[in-house]
């Protein structure tokens, strides 16, 4: 079986029960005039535990179709968002 990817980012909404969206950001240079342009793509995530909260910067990989748009489950919590 071949290793899953994993990617990093900020989890931007823990509303919903078991699951949570995640925003990763990337650059990309734009195709004709060059300009680095920053990218973001939000995934939702599976989070069997609940204990992701906003802010916070997790890890995810890719897998089995859950629903309809959650394809990810979060590994680990890479960072605690910092408290208030």
């Amino acid at each position: 079986m071949a290793t899953k990817s994993e990617l990093q980012g900020m989890v931007v909404s823990d509303k919903m029960d078991k699951s949570v969206v995640v925003a990763i950001q990337r650059q990309t240079r734009h195709g004709l005039y060059g300009k680095t342009q920053r990218r973001t793509s939000t995934f939702v995530v599976h989070d069997e535990a609940n204990d992701v909260k906003v802010g916070d910067r997790v890890a995810i990989v890719e897998v089995r179709p859950m629903s309809r748009r959650k394809r990810w489950v979060v590994t680990r919590i890479v960072e605690r968002a910092r408290g208030v």
